[in-house]
């Protein structure tokens, strides 16, 4: 069944007002603004670090949830569309987000001044390990990300299994050789042969860079995933694919399927409830280890 809706002018004012308030309470968060140095790049890289409110008044580390922008975005789009200051009061986290452009998160082979895997895995997980109060082990990260950023989170999380403990993509292009009949091919789309190359010349590169086949180097066990996407979305089909991947492999993961598209108001939604499902995981986590110690 299909609903059309009509959107008055009364309903359009609503929606640039909830805009404006979701900006304003970005700009009121716990929230740095810092440039990251790279080594392996030779530059800077800008990154938004929120923490609770509560951040300066507690003494214990805190676990971080490193959240990936889309394509197009940057280190501010996840904080001023969704309840980024939220999800950090209730849960206890530092959230963390870089600007990587268009690189979709890989070390790039083309450009050198796009390595963005090594960023993300060991500088800036460096520099927020000794900057913030974290919690600087493995149990003690994770990723979740959405659309280019859900492919990085998942791309990242199995390369680096050793630095981070679980992986959320949202609507997540988790696999670049994919399709649509609408959109075309993933591999003409978004820039990511600028990256990688023409896939004609490569196709060895991206199949072997594609999310969907990295998954025959996990282990159930080894990574807690979690993917969410919009009945709607044109990365629909393959996430489908990676879920079927994982259940044939018996990966345990959990995966969801909402209505909607490839939009903001499906990722608002998206991360309030990839959020439980990371804090039940810290949770899980920490209570191990306790009952580890205790023995």
């Amino acid at each position: 069944m299909v609903i059309k809706l009509r959107f008055s002018k009364y309903s359009s004012f609503l929606a640039v007002l909830a805009g404006l308030l979701f900006t304003a309470n970005f700009a009121l968060a716990d929230v740095d603004f810092v440039q990251v140095p790279s080594e392996v790049m030779k530059r800077e890289v800008p990154a938004s670090v929120t923490m609770p409110r509560n951040y300066a008044s507690t003494k214990t580390r805190l676990p971080v949830v490193y959240l990936l922008h889309g394509a197009g975005d940057d280190e501010r789009g996840w904080g001023l569309n969704t309840p980024v200051q939220e999800m950090a009061d209730k849960y206890g986290v530092i959230i963390v987000t870089p600007s990587v452009g268009l690189s979709w998160y890989f070390d790039s082979p083309v450009d050198s001044s796009s390595q963005f895997e090594t960023f993300v895995s060991k500088e800036l997980v460096k520099y927020v390990d000794s900057h913030y109060r974290s919690l600087p082990k493995r149990e003690g990260r994770a990723l979740a990300g959405l659309s280019m950023g859900g492919h990085g989170a998942m791309f990242l999380g199995l390369r680096h299994k050793d630095i981070f403990s679980a992986a959320v993509p949202i609507s997540g292009g988790v696999d670049v050789c994919g399709s649509h009949p609408l959109v075309g091919p993933f591999s003409e789309r978004w820039g990511i042969k600028q990256y990688l190359g023409p896939i004609e010349m490569y196709p060895e590169r991206w199949r072997e860079l594609s999310v969907i086949n990295q998954v025959d180097r996990l282990k159930s066990g080894e990574l807690a995933i979690s993917i969410d996407c919009g009945t709607g979305d044109f990365f629909i089909e393959v996430n489908r694919q990676l879920h079927a991947k994982l259940t044939e492999k018996g990966i345990s993961h959990e995966y969801v399927e909402f209505p909607g598209g490839h939009s903001w108001e499906y990722w608002r939604l998206a991360l309030p409830r990839q959020m439980e499902f990371l804090n039940h995981h810290f949770q899980n986590l920490a209570a191990t280890q306790k009952l580890g110690k205790s023995k």
